[in-house]
């Protein structure tokens, strides 16, 4: 390991980067060494604006990606070498800007009775009946879980941020059946071969892919979209958005807005848990 990159680590570590920053970001600084074949400290603005028209022009990346390698230079270049400035922008052609396709309350019903698995089945219907993530449902402990207050604690989210959910009755119930059912000890769903260790997002994420399958959805997205419905659904029941962005853990209002385009003119005006798998009606055994 090279003292820079060591220094990079260090760097991250102290602000508290998540260990997928940590990784995005040494892969970016990786490329860009190995496209000059030199040391980054090494390298000019000049050098930096090249690297950028690469990536665009000979490698094709969109407007994320390069977004994603121009935080990682900036932050080796601003944060670790201490530069005043990183005067690079890349030039890449505007995307047409849509609206993702949006899953159905019936959509999500067969969806889920379609799901066999109760474990897998369960795990969906918190990422809808509480907008999470794969990766904080699959991180979940069973400590995390506050029946008498009705509310779940996701711990390190995205960005590194704890934040509380509300859970409805009907998914405290889902929980108790599950609980009594598999008693799982410390992750609320463990890898089946290494039980200490959390269940990998990729488990989900194909039960969904074959859930919706069965189902007969031909609509675009994975499991991610069933958090897009939860946001959108309880818009559409009410809930202000200030509200949602909080649930969301989104850090920017702006981020939770977007929901918006699905439901022109709704403000919403409730005050309440919305409970959006009670009404779903899916069998268990």
């Amino acid at each position: 390991m090279t003292a820079l990159r060591q220094t990079m680590i260090e760097a991250m570590r102290q602000r508290g980067f998540a260990q997928r920053t940590h990784n995005t970001y040494l892969m970016v600084i990786t490329d860009l060494a190995r496209y000059f074949h030199r040391p980054p400290d090494t390298l000019s603005t000049d050098d930096l604006q090249r690297f950028f028209h690469h990536l665009v022009q000979e490698r094709g990346l969109s407007a994320a990606s390069c977004r994603i390698y121009l935080h990682g230079v900036r932050f080796l270049y601003l944060q670790v070498l201490h530069w005043p400035s990183v005067d690079v922008s890349p030039v890449v052609p505007k995307t047409p800007q849509r609206i993702p396709e949006l899953l159905t309350r019936d959509e999500v019903r067969w969806i889920l009775a379609a799901c066999h698995n109760p474990k897998h089945r369960l795990m969906l219907e918190l990422c809808y009946g509480c907008g999470l993530r794969v990766t904080e449902v699959c991180h979940l402990r069973v400590s995390d879980i506050d029946s008498q207050r009705g509310q779940l604690r996701v711990a390190q989210g995205k960005g590194a941020k704890d934040r509380m959910v509300l859970l409805t009755a009907t998914l405290i119930a889902r929980l108790r059946d599950y609980w009594r059912a598999y008693r799982p000890r410390t992750w609320l769903f463990p890898s089946a071969l290494f039980p200490d260790r959390a269940l990998h997002p990729s488990a989900p994420q194909k039960a969904f892919s074959q859930a919706k399958r069965l189902a007969g959805i031909e609509r675009i997205g994975g499991i991610h979209s069933l958090r897009h419905a939860y946001a959108t659904h309880v818009l559409e029941q009410g809930l202000p958005v200030h509200q949602l962005q909080r649930l969301l853990g989104h850090r920017s209002i702006q981020s939770t807005m977007r929901y918006l385009h699905w439901l022109p003119g709704q403000q919403g005006a409730s005050q309440s848990p919305i409970d959006l798998v009670a009404d779903l009606e899916v069998g268990h055994d």
